[in-house]
């Protein structure tokens, strides 16, 4: 089973993020940067599956060399090999339409990409590019196992969970509890030298043209003061939470 997990370039989220250009450009400065974290739990589980079925498993990005380092941690954990897709990732279906590519030429049997990246969270390209490969879909995916060509996934829905049979090839949107916390791999030395000597690919884009773009960016609005209502004033608490609040 071939196996190609998609990696998402994204800030840490300690990191303090500022805009540039009349807020119009993300400003990278002092920005940490780590595998996105659903995207990790995708790695985490073809991990499992290169150990237990002998599958195997490659990562793919979509962006320019600042991404190397993101690449070269997902081949420290286990990854057989890397590809990079040299060019910006500036919306979800120009990197659908490049992810589709690659998967088209690997001939992947799974893909695992994250539900959602934690920095623009459009959680729209694990559906876009099982569309675009013709493969199978199953999103907000907690649980997968894979027999021979048949695939059983548990999602995540509204209310409970759902159980779905289903067949390779597939592409699933993967978060957490495909793995649990504890099980994510925290790259040692010996994965670390290893991952030197592996492929790092790097190919070049087909051209797919952006549908969206953003104008400009807006922080969230600074909380407000706390204000202390005495214990015995509920006519003060109660109007404040009308008023203001707006919660009652």
């Amino acid at each position: 089973m071939k196996i190609l997990v998609c990696i998402s370039h994204v800030p840490d989220t300690t990191s303090k993020i500022n805009f540039t250009d009349g807020n119009t450009k993300f400003d990278t400065n002092g920005v940490q940067y780590v595998i996105n974290p659903n995207d990790e739990f995708g790695l985490t589980r073809a991990m499992w599956f290169k150990e237990k079925q002998g599958a195997s498993v490659d990562v793919v990005n979509v962006g320019g060399p600042e991404t190397e380092p993101t690449l070269r941690k997902a081949l420290a954990i286990g990854a057989d090999s890397a590809i990079r897709v040299n060019t910006e990732a500036k919306d979800g279906f120009a990197v659908a339409k490049e992810l589709a590519k690659v998967v088209t030429d690997g001939g992947y049997d799974l893909v695992i990409a994250g539900r959602e990246s934690i920095d623009y969270n459009g959680g729209m390209v694990p559906g876009m590019l099982s569309e675009l490969v013709g493969a199978n879909f199953v999103t907000n995916c907690i649980s997968l196992e894979v027999d021979g060509t048949n695939a059983k996934a548990v999602r995540e829905i509204d209310g409970g969970k759902e159980t779905v049979n289903t067949s390779l090839p597939l592409v699933i949107g993967g978060q957490k509890g495909l793995v649990e916390e504890s099980d994510l791999r925290i790259p040692n030395m010996r994965g670390i030298m290893m991952a030197r000597k592996k492929p790092l690919n790097v190919v070049e884009p087909i051209g797919a043209n952006a549908e969206t773009a953003a104008n400009s960016f807006e922080k969230p609005a600074p909380k407000g003061a706390v204000k202390l209502v005495d214990a015995d004033n509920i006519d003060e608490l109660i109007n404040l939470l009308h008023n203001e609040a707006k919660v009652i």
